[in-house]
């Protein structure tokens, strides 16, 4: 049985709705995209949204871990789905009441050969989050943020050259990591009443000898905050190489994105004891005068 084309759109447009309440940064970037582009986007979005409010929703780990299951489960329906036209997609195989988030990010899988194993890997890195992992080395630090944040660089990629990554997948996944690197400094108060630490305990011994960043000095705690958005700049500077492989409205949704992300990285370098207290963010003005400043540099580009 086929989806007629109105139940894509409006599976779409539930995807779209997610993106707009609950994507803070992502949104004003994607809006910067044709239609098609960002419909995809919203559908992967929507769909990574549920799988990071399951690691966050505060629920016993055994029930956390049982609802990442049936997220795998509903993936693996994706690579059954036969997705024939825009107009029509295999539902029969997507199981019994069909979820708007899943139907709309079949038929992104079709049109841009999403790569599967990518929203894989994000589960994988969600899974660390309900086990309470701990990273000893940056490197294995780098390794989670490729999961939960590389793998949605890969997916975008992907809808950005219509499935022909043609190499930049790898460029896409630098910038992920930069991202989810000034996630992890821009909510370590937070995180850490959650019960959280992402910073490698290396690098806090390093600074202060003490596995718990919120116990460190105020000079112990900026020179480590500095240090690590010093490695994050330097993970943004190398990914920035994907925009010369993209289209102008592709490249400029990156760097609206990444210009938000930047912005906030840079304020907490400026002022790192403000992390320790506040939720460092920009005002919606300033992530639209970003936006905009990003889709007049590509096309200028």
């Amino acid at each position: 049985m086929n989806a007629p084309a109105i139940e894509i759109e409006c599976a779409y447009e539930r995807c779209e709705e997610i993106t707009r309440q609950a994507a803070a940064n992502f949104y004003y970037g994607i809006r910067l995209l044709p239609r098609p582009k960002r419909q995809a986007m919203s559908a992967v979005y929507a769909f990574a949204r549920r799988v990071d409010d399951i690691g966050d929703d505060g629920l016993d780990r055994e029930t956390q871990m049982a609802a990442l299951t049936e997220e795998r489960r509903r993936l693996a329906t994706l690579g059954e789905a036969d997705v024939e036209s825009w107009g029509g997609v295999r539902i029969d195989a997507l199981g019994g009441e069909i979820d708007p988030v899943i139907l709309a990010l079949a038929h992104a899988r079709w049109h841009y050969d999403l790569p599967l194993e990518a929203l894989e890997l994000l589960i994988d890195g969600v899974e660390l989050d309900v086990l309470g992992a701990r990273y000893e080395t940056f490197d294995e630090l780098v390794r989670y943020c490729r999961a939960v944040a590389g793998s949605i660089g890969r997916l975008c990629v992907a809808i950005f050259t219509e499935g022909r990554a043609n190499g930049a997948a790898p460029l896409a996944d630098e910038l992920g990591v930069a991202m989810q690197l000034t996630n992890i400094l821009r909510d370590i108060r937070e995180d850490y009443l959650r019960g959280r630490i992402y910073l490698p305990a290396d690098d806090l011994r390093r600074f202060g000898s003490t596995d718990d960043p919120t116990v460190l000095s105020p000079d112990e705690s900026s020179a480590l905050i500095r240090f690590e958005a010093e490695r994050a700049e330097q993970w943004f500077d190398s990914g920035l190489r994907l925009t010369a492989q993209l289209d102008a409205r592709s490249a400029a949704c990156v760097l609206a994105m990444t210009g938000i992300y930047r912005s906030i990285l840079k304020r907490i370098a400026a002022e790192p004891a403000a992390v320790m207290r506040e939720r460092v963010s920009l005002g919606p003005w300033q992530k639209t005068w970003v936006a905009t400043r990003s889709l007049l540099g590509a096309r200028g580009a």
